[in-house]
């Protein structure tokens, strides 16, 4: 159901764009990159926060890592991950598919500058075995994201 509200929301915000399905999991920065063939800093990983009593989003580089001093900086209270079945309920995506794009219902979205750095992002597309390539900047746009800056910003491991 959700890779179908997402690929409902392509095909009514922007036609142009192609959801990939992939035939193994992409259900983690390192398992997407793999499937994707992109290094792991260019997986849009999104994070589902509760900050007091709203639900956010945060969608950031894949090799970024939020830093809880800053989010409690720019919204006054310490962020606080959501348990798997929230995070289904709410967004209407299961963990490993979650992304800005087809929602159950309207939510905050951020975009981090870590995204910036990139041309292209991958982000999930609504299942653990589903992307888009896009453009962060379009990203943002097309969800009305705002852009913050959250996260340390890690260089890729080197293998």
């Amino acid at each position: 159901m959700s890779l179908e509200s997402v690929r409902a929301f392509f095909a009514e915000k922007a036609p142009d764009i192609t959801v990939i399905e992939s035939p193994v999991s992409s259900a983690t920065v390192a398992l997407a990159a793999e499937a994707y063939g992109v290094e792991p800093a260019r997986i849009a990983k999104t994070l589902s926060l509760r900050v007091g009593e709203r639900v956010i989003l945060i969608v950031t580089s894949g090799t970024s890592r939020m830093d809880n001093k800053k989010v409690k900086a720019l919204f006054g209270l310490k962020p606080k991950m959501l348990a798997p079945d929230e995070v289904a309920a709410i967004t209407g995506h299961e963990v490993g598919g979650v992304c800005p794009f087809g929602m159950e219902a309207p939510l905050p979205i951020y975009c981090d500058v870590s995204l910036k750095a990139f041309d292209i992002v991958v982000p999930a597309a609504g299942s653990t075995h589903s992307a888009v390539r896009i453009s962060p900047l379009r990203m943002a746009e097309l969800v009305s994201a705002e852009w913050i800056d959250v996260c340390e910003h890690r260089p890729a491991p080197v293998t």
